[in-house]
């Protein structure tokens, strides 16, 4: 019984998938507020209801990996070796997630597509400072989880919001640089610089508490 469970789970991912493929495809195109969903659902050669079955809002198809972002960042707090901080085990993610080349941090013409988009229109403007209120959430959560306190420990969303300050300064100037350069290892290596001297200002902030 397995396999067609199987089959129809990739079905359904592949469809998703060709559904963000055509939305992002026509947004970089058009600009994010002049496509509507019957253009999406045209270009994917699927319904209407298909597409909102998939993504009930509009924007979640061009922030599509959203959740998988947020399983990056929890996994990262929950699953360390013991013996490194939970502000260190952020420092290091961005490291591996670089040396591995993971689709947030490649620097290419299609990721300053995706952020010229996004510069374009205030509704993904708007999504995307609350995706970042939402992962500033998540870096909470789980950092209070790790030291064993309370959610909504104020340490704990004090140096979340201090951490995505410090990612969100990072990508903004990896980004600008490799916007002027054309150079995606400049660009990393200006992500990680402003990660790693974020992190120990991060880390003086929150002397004294289970964090650092």
């Amino acid at each position: 019984m397995s396999e067609p469970i199987d089959r129809r789970t990739r079905k359904r991912l592949a469809t998703r998938q060709a559904i963000s493929n055509a939305a992002t495809r026509l947004f970089w195109e058009r600009g994010f507020e002049a496509v509507t969903v019957d253009d999406i659902a045209e270009a994917a050669d699927v319904g209407r209801m298909t597409v909102f079955n998939h993504f009930p809002r509009k924007e979640d198809m061009f922030f599509d990996r959203e959740e998988e972002g947020r399983e990056v960042l929890r996994s990262a707090l929950r699953d360390g070796d013991g013996a490194t901080t939970p502000i260190e085990a952020l420092r290091q993610l961005a490291h591996r997630l670089v040396a591995e080349r993971a689709p947030y941090v490649v620097f290419s013409p299609e990721s300053q597509n995706f952020v010229r988009t996004i510069e374009a229109s205030e509704t993904l403007k708007a999504r995307a400072r609350a995706i970042r209120d939402e992962l500033a959430e998540v870096v909470a959560s789980a950092l209070a989880e790790t030291a064993g306190r309370a959610s909504g420990d104020p340490d704990a969303r004090l140096a979340a919001a201090l951490l995505l300050a410090v990612w969100s300064t990072a990508f903004a100037e990896a980004h600008r640089i490799f916007r002027q350069t054309g150079d995606a290892e400049d660009a990393s290596s200006a992500l990680l610089g402003i990660v790693d001297q974020g992190t120990v200002g991060v880390l003086a902030a929150m002397a004294g508490t289970p964090y650092c």
